[in-house]
């Protein structure tokens, strides 16, 4: 796979208007799933997201022949996806540090773009940035253990793909991206990254990196 794409930030379906807010349209776009879902999996493998968000993941692989599940932590957010896609039983609302609970099947390969944060952020990325945090390094520590939880449900060899970007605020630089990697690195094998270039982006940023992990 090339290490580095070129990718429009285009979403052909418009969310609900409870969700046209400011940060609505930072979800990744189909083609992003779709393009990864070209070189890593097969019509009929189990496709997993931790973070569904919009149900981007799950809308694009069932398009492709593919088994999706996803747990979204926002009970709106979950309700909608459930309207979106195909077997609305696999799109789980609850918390995905609690996956292992979950009645999940082994995975051939999974993709997201999990919460952001901040080094200055105080509100917790996990409960929809409703109550306080840990603070980063403890929001690192619960990004490992999820990856830990899934590398148990991943088959040998299966990929996890996390898209992130590094943050640009008025606090400076975080590292995101790279402390990520970092993070997940001890529990799977880290791969390398693709870059994507974007037509549009946030955070400071027109790229972001696509992390690519194996289980060994």
């Amino acid at each position: 796979m090339r290490t580095f794409l070129r990718l429009k930030n285009q979403h052909p379906r418009r969310l609900p208007a409870e969700f046209q807010q400011a940060h609505a349209e930072l979800r990744f776009p189909e083609e992003l799933v779709a393009t990864f879902l070209r070189q890593f999996t097969r019509p009929g493998d189990t496709v997993f997201d931790p973070f569904a968000g919009y149900g981007t993941t799950l809308i694009a692989a069932e398009a492709m022949g593919r088994t999706a599940y996803g747990i979204e932590y926002d009970a709106r957010r979950a309700s909608y996806i459930r309207t979106q896609i195909q077997r609305p039983d696999r799109l789980i609302p609850g918390d995905a540090r609690e996956l292992l609970s979950y009645p999940l099947p082994p995975i051939d390969f999974s993709i997201t773009s999990p919460p952001y944060m901040a080094a200055a952020d105080v509100e917790d990325p996990f409960t929809n940035y409703r109550v306080a945090g840990a603070g980063y390094a403890a929001y690192l520590q619960q990004i490992e253990q999820i990856y830990a939880d899934i590398k148990q449900l991943l088959k040998p060899d299966a990929r996890a793909v996390l898209e992130v970007s590094n943050l640009k605020d008025e606090h400076g630089i975080t590292t995101l991206a790279w402390d990520v990697a970092r993070a997940v690195s001890n529990v799977l094998v880290f791969e390398g990254e693709v870059v994507i270039g974007w037509d549009s982006y946030g955070y400071g940023y027109d790229h972001s990196y696509c992390l690519v992990f194996r289980k060994p």
